[in-house]
């Protein structure tokens, strides 16, 4: 569904995998999850993209967030992609693959969804399928939505980040600064009073004077 705004609960579709028929809400049970979307099988960046995430699948794991990848080809022509892919990042070809591919040959989902580029075509003339990152909590609602056009390749690792920061502000009482990685001092959100910070935090809460005398700039030791 275009649209799809952040808190809102994610569409249990059904859909064709290169591990069989899944319902999404099924497929992710408890656990955090991540779709990402592809232009189409046998393409040069979607190869690169595909061949980092299975690099990081360990770290998803360890996450307990489920990847699921779409492309708009067969579940056969994915199939044979992967080894591609596992090629690629100099692995057995016949390796298991670490994550499914839905096979959304009918552009069914990529549609419904808004993963359309409207700026770049295929040879027949119809829209690629654009660069989508959506990641869904456990509650199946959307945390985080990402949209790249199908000529840029995206950083896997940044979406590593976001997920640590998306997990941690989830269950502590704390913002992520700019560029900020995990171990890293936090912020205090403007919401919470000076009384209760102090006995949320009790490594202590570090305000920044500001030409304004603004008392908003608060950090604190990662919880």
């Amino acid at each position: 569904m275009p649209g799809l705004l952040l808190g809102d609960e994610f569409p249990n579709f059904e859909a064709e995998t290169t591990i069989g028929n899944i319902k999404l809400h099924d497929f992710l049970g408890d656990s955090w999850g991540i779709l990402f979307s592809h232009p189409r099988d046998y393409t040069p960046v979607c190869t690169t993209e595909l061949g980092r995430a299975a690099q990081l699948s360990v770290e998803f794991q360890k996450r307990n967030v489920k990847m699921l990848a779409l492309s708009i080809d067969t579940v056969e022509t994915h199939h044979g992609w992967c080894k591609d892919i596992l090629s690629y990042n100099n692995e057995d070809t016949d390796a298991v693959f670490p994550y499914p591919i839905i096979a959304d040959y009918k552009r069914e989902l990529a549609v419904s969804l808004g993963m359309l580029d409207p700026d770049e075509k295929d040879k027949d003339g119809m829209p690629l399928t654009a660069r989508c990152v959506f990641v869904i909590g456990p509650d199946k609602r959307l945390k985080l939505s990402l949209l790249y056009p199908a000529t840029t390749g995206r950083n896997f690792d940044e979406i590593l980040r976001v997920i640590d920061s998306l997990q941690l502000t989830a269950f502590k009482h704390v913002a992520t600064p700019v560029d900020w990685k995990p171990g890293e001092r936090v912020m205090v959100p403007p919401n919470i009073p000076e009384e209760e910070a102090a006995k949320l935090f009790p490594n202590g809460v570090y305000t920044k004077d500001l030409p304004s005398g603004k008392k908003y700039l608060r950090y604190t030791p990662q919880p």
